[in-house]
């Protein structure tokens, strides 16, 4: 359940991050609300993960952010990723996988 929080929080993090750059490059100054309600939907969605330190969220979600971003920029943009792409992708989610699956008591 965490991990769909997540990759949520990330959903509406990098669109609403996208929408401000839209806004400021093309602009658009209408497409703040859009953006504001999208990243505070995705503060909302970090807030629900259930863990005991807000630092421990971040850093998780970090990784989890890192994928998508990766998935952002090959489905929105276009752009294949390459090896290095695909390695960093996985050691943020080694990362966020030690710190998420560790055994706390």
């Amino acid at each position: 359940m965490a991990f769909l929080l997540f990759f949520g929080a990330a959903i509406f993090e990098i669109g609403g991050c996208y929408l401000i750059w839209l806004a400021m490059r093309n602009g658009q100054p209408w497409l703040w609300v859009p953006a504001l309600l999208a990243l505070g939907l995705f503060g909302y969605l970090l807030s629900l993960a259930g863990t005991d330190s807000a630092g421990r969220v971040f850093a998780i979600y970090g990784g989890i952010y890192i994928v998508a971003s990766v998935a952002f920029m090959s489905g929105f943009e276009g752009i294949r990723p390459d090896r290095w792409d695909l390695l960093g992708v996985a050691l943020a989610l080694a990362g966020a996988s030690v710190i998420f699956f560790a055994p706390r008591g």
